[in-house]
């Protein structure tokens, strides 16, 4: 559950926008985070490999919270999902371009280094009457807080409103957005993708073959298991930046064939979407939020696609046998049943035990007994016999003085030396 709570996490970090102080279900817009000091939107962000807790937003166009009032105070905030903490981090040899950088976004490898390019200053024609479109390599590394950038030549494409999907191989995948020299950008071509290698820090492009994709900005991309980036929605907008058509289509990049293709997908689907977000949990693609209408009517919504057969589903389910949470509470009983029954042995050696105890105590006191019965007779030495010369004196407590008469209730009296008629006593 842990990962799926992530994932939720990144469904509502993704989208374009974000608006402060969430507390229930959000009303109709992009994203809503609590307790960030600035409202943000345009950004990116993404989460740190080293601890699995700590999200870092990075860029957008950021205003004072409640207010109209843009504000470019910090480019990187970090959020502690533990804590549910926001806090700006301090950041070695920042990039001072990079303020107020938005309409991009980052990914990050598994050494803690994030990848961010290209990108826009522009908030409006008002504040940025003239305004700049990059086509930079910015990294920032979360092990040691250290900004660095890699400068393009200036025939190098800018780039923004695009989707950035890491590979496991260290490539990086553009897709789609708005591309130019300068700010005169226009969509990118989807036949033509752009490669980044984030091991050799090069460029390249992959020409894209199979079906024909239209251009778009602002849509989503999601990687499958098998090297799949499916991406979904998106769409256009005029040379002033109004937007005039949203997609509700779904195209898949094999990124080892680098052919393009389009599922068959069920009738019952999600809305056009664009500025949402997206992500993926085992087989579902989880879209988010975003605009779904050339007017920018905003939903709260949320959609689920299976992967494995494309159809949209209404319900969630995970799969039992490969549920972490199913595995370790199979893993709880069996401990149960093994103590369960280290407690009955325990039980039943206790009793076995205890019976052994008991009977040696019976044992012993009846031998106690014995002995002291037997014990009962005494042995009485006589004068000029050796210390083997005795009678044995069974029953009678009292010593008897030789021609000294016993007391009367005695019928019989032993005489050292002398049988005594009908007495089975008799001298050794």
């Amino acid at each position: 559950m842990k990962l799926l709570y992530y994932i939720f996490f990144f469904v509502i970090f993704g989208s374009r926008y974000f608006f402060v102080i969430c507390q229930n279900v959000p009303s109709p817009r992009c994203l809503q985070t609590s307790t960030l000091v600035v409202g943000n939107y345009f950004g990116t962000s993404c989460l740190s490999p080293t601890d699995n807790s700590t999200v870092f937003l990075i860029g957008g166009r950021t205003w004072i919270a409640n207010t109209n009032f843009y504000s470019n105070t910090s480019s990187v905030y970090q959020f502690n999902s533990k804590t549910s903490q926001w806090t700006t981090p301090t950041i070695n040899t920042f990039n001072s371009s990079f303020t107020s950088r938005n309409s991009i976004q980052a990914v990050i490898d598994n050494n803690g280094k994030i990848f961010i390019f290209g990108g826009t200053n522009y908030i409006n024609l008002i504040i940025t009457p003239i305004y700049n479109a990059y086509n930079d390599m910015n990294t920032l590394d979360i092990t040691t807080m250290t900004w660095s950038t890699q400068t393009q030549s200036q025939s190098a494409l800018t780039y923004l409103e695009y989707t950035a999907t890491l590979l496991p191989n260290g490539l990086i995948v553009y897709i789609g957005g708005r591309s130019g020299l300068g700010t005169d950008v226009s969509l990118a071509n989807m036949a033509q993708i752009q490669v980044f290698d984030t091991k050799l820090y090069t460029w390249s492009t992959k020409p894209a073959s199979g079906s024909t994709i239209a251009s778009r900005e602002n849509h989503s991309a999601v990687l499958t298991k098998d090297g799949n980036i499916i991406i979904y929605g998106g769409s256009t907008q005029n040379r002033s930046g109004y937007v005039i058509y949203v997609f509700s289509d779904i195209a898949v990049l094999n990124t080892n064939s680098w052919v393009w293709s389009v599922p068959s997908v069920s009738v019952t689907s999600a809305p056009p979407l664009t500025q949402h977000s997206a992500a993926l949990y085992k087989n579902y693609m989880i879209l988010a939020f975003g605009a779904t209408s050339a007017s920018i009517l905003y939903t709260n919504n949320i959609y689920i696609l299976d992967t494995q057969n494309y159809t949209w589903v209404a319900t969630f389910n995970i799969p039992t046998t490969t549920n972490p949470v199913n595995q370790t509470q199979t893993n709880v009983n069996y401990s149960t049943d093994q103590a369960t029954n280290s407690f009955s042995n325990l039980y039943i050696g206790n009793g076995i035990g205890m019976g052994v105890v008991i009977l040696a105590v019976v044992l012993f006191v009846m031998g106690f007994f014995i002995y002291k019965n037997r014990h009962k007779q005494e042995i009485i030495a006589t004068p000029g016999t050796s210390k083997d010369d005795h009678i044995r004196e069974t029953q009678i407590s009292t010593i008897y003085t030789p021609g000294i008469s016993p007391p009367a209730k005695y019928e019989l009296t032993p005489t050292y030396g002398v049988s005594v008629p009908g007495n089975n006593y008799h001298s050794s």
